[in-house]
């Protein structure tokens, strides 16, 4: 190998080398200074509501009571008085068990008929 060859390669290399530093400057520049505006940012203000809306009515039916169902009877109860009340039922497995199923079929059951709207010519 002569000389001439040598410094060719090595030329070619170090063109190489400062191609690729140029490069890499280059894209870290556009990286840091060019910033596009979020896309969804109008909608990640609008979740982050709509999240804290489903919260609070989450907390607010786990520890305040209401009607889940007016017609059938069926109400919900704060958690604690829920314990409670699993608590005092179920010092008889068995009339606990019964008052479940009994209560459990009562829920399951079709809601009533809504009344028939007369007939316009009665």
């Amino acid at each position: 190998m002569n000389l001439q060859t040598l410094n060719r390669s090595s030329a070619a290399g170090i063109g190489v080398l400062i191609v690729s530093v140029i490069f890499a400057v280059l894209s870290v520049a556009v990286k840091l200074l060019a910033t596009a505006p979020a896309i969804d940012a109008d909608r990640d203000a609008a979740r982050a509501k709509a999240l804290t809306e489903i919260r609070t009515a989450e907390i607010a039916s786990l520890n305040y009571g209401g009607w889940v169902d007016q017609s059938r009877g069926i109400v919900r109860l704060p958690i604690a008085t829920a314990e409670q009340l699993a608590a005092q039922a179920w010092q008889n497995p068995s009339s606990a068990r019964a008052d479940l199923t009994a209560r459990a079929e009562k829920a399951a059951a079709p809601a009533p008929k809504a009344p028939e709207k007369p007939s316009a010519f009665e």
